[in-house]
């Protein structure tokens, strides 16, 4: 691969050294679908709509924004009928590709028969949605509580750990994303926010960043804070310790070697429990594992999923054990539309087609090589400061400055301009704002990641 890739690569150097703008030297991979046409508002109609009645805290990609009209797999399509390689699908939810057609239908199919709660009155979709979901985890984690959403899971989960364990506190990582509502955003820290909501009982620990961390990659050192928050700020004891295996908000930051391994440690030893965040990490995006968690060889207490467990529409679930979700009886805690036979109909078909399609390791062969081909980017342009992450949630960190590590703010959204007009959609995040986060439907194929990085490295070039 790397031949081949420096072979184009070089290629490309050439073809671009002028700095004009050139087509690629490949075509988008062909796709055998015409989209409807499309006779809505048009984006400025859109625009000028959303700016008087939607909250003015919604932001945009892209100095003129896309008025994106219908999906399909990995393509998504605009109001001109453009096509458009969707590289950034996991913060949309989707996990086996837009509108997949087993999923559609079995969402379909049960919207035909039944939209009710499943809380009061008895339906066989949310059971055999949870048997299954119980199937993929390990242990004795085998107890669904569903939600509509990741914010609520993660609110459900660390209301448990408050009531199982009788204490208050809560640790978090910091630059964590967790949700939006007061008490995940308490416990998120994720300063690109701009504002901090304050929750009593909540304490950030430092970040396990293997690039931008004090301790590098020595997982064990940066542990040690979560111990000393134990020790000198609270009374010993937690409620829990919440952690995604992969940052996703924060920029796809891996936490170091050995960091849970430790962290598990101490929680235990204080009486706490172990909430693995999955809502981006989990559901086979990793490749080499289904839960991000599995990386790092340590089994949760608590574990909380959205986004592809759903593949596009509000689902999202917490699972326990049954020692600890008995704690909820006392409490009579129900969720009306949590669990619903639409969205668990809609959740099983999810499991069914990543078996099916063997996209967990679809996910692994080409997220692997998508990473191969970015680090040999890395090695053409100084921009790249740092590649990281697995399967299809991959990092490319941009600085001014490799030895500084200074964050390039500015130029990332050049590159995310360049990259539009090319037809390729990517988001972006962490602490500074400066990493590209790669996070495609888990269809997305080899000649897609040929694409992606022809065009990153066409855009990268004319900086």
């Amino acid at each position: 691969m790397k031949r081949i890739l420096g072979r184009r690569l070089s290629q490309l150097a050439t073809s671009f050294s002028n700095g004009s703008c050139v087509k690629p030297l490949l075509k988008m991979p062909s796709f055998d679908y015409t989209p409807l046409p499309y006779d809505g508002p048009t984006a400025g109609e859109i625009l000028k709509k959303r700016s008087e009645f939607l909250s003015p805290s919604f932001f945009h990609f892209y100095k003129k924004p896309l008025n994106i009209v219908e999906g399909k797999m990995q393509y998504l399509f605009d109001e001109e009928g453009r096509r458009y390689l969707d590289a950034f699908a996991g913060i949309a939810t989707v996990c086996c590709g837009h509108c997949h057609p087993e999923i559609t239908e079995a969402i379909i199919s049960q919207t035909k028969k039944l939209q009710h709660s499943t809380v009061l009155y008895l339906n066989h979709a949310i059971a055999d949605f949870a048997e299954a979901l119980a199937s993929k985890l390990p242990g004795d984690l085998k107890v669904v509580f569903f939600t509509n959403s990741g914010t609520e899971a993660n609110e459900l989960a660390i209301m448990i750990a408050r009531l199982y364990t009788g204490c208050h506190d809560i640790i978090s990582i910091r630059n964590a994303y967790h949700g939006n509502a007061s008490g995940t955003m308490g416990s998120t820290a994720q300063k690109n926010w701009k504002f901090n909501v304050i929750q009593s009982g909540v304490h950030h620990a430092q970040n396990p960043d293997p690039y931008r961390g004090v301790f590098g990659s020595e997982g064990e050192k940066y542990a040690r804070d979560v111990q000393e928050i134990i020790e000198f700020g609270t009374s010993g004891q937690v409620a829990a310790f919440i952690a995604e295996a992969i940052q996703g908000v924060g920029g796809i930051v891996e936490l170091a070697p050995g960091y849970l391994p430790a962290v598990y440690k101490t929680i235990k030893e204080a009486g706490g429990l172990f909430i693995a965040d999955e809502v981006q990490s989990g559901f086979a995006r990793s490749g080499s594992h289904f839960w991000g968690f599995q990386a790092h060889g340590v089994t949760p207490d608590i574990v909380t999923m959205a986004k592809g467990i759903g593949n596009g529409i509000p689902l999202g679930a917490v699972v326990t054990t049954p020692e600890i979700a008995r704690v909820l009886t006392r409490r009579n805690y129900f969720n009306t539309f949590g669990g619903n036979p639409v969205c668990t109909a809609g959740g099983l078909a999810v499991l069914r087609v990543l078996e099916k399609e063997r996209l967990q390791q679809n996910a692994f062969v080409v997220g692997s090589y998508l990473k191969d081909g970015l680090k040999l980017l890395q090695e053409k342009h100084d921009i790249i400061g740092d590649v990281r992450g697995r399967g299809f949630m991959l990092g490319v960190e941009l600085v001014t400055d490799r030895q500084l590590k200074t964050p390039a703010n500015a130029e990332i959204l050049n590159v995310m301009e360049l990259l539009k007009d090319m037809g390729v959609l990517v988001g972006k995040g962490g602490f500074y704002g400066n990493v590209f986060r790669i996070t495609p439907p888990l269809c997305f194929s080899k000649e897609d990641a040929d694409y992606f990085l022809e065009v990153m490295d066409i855009a990268l070039s004319k900086l």
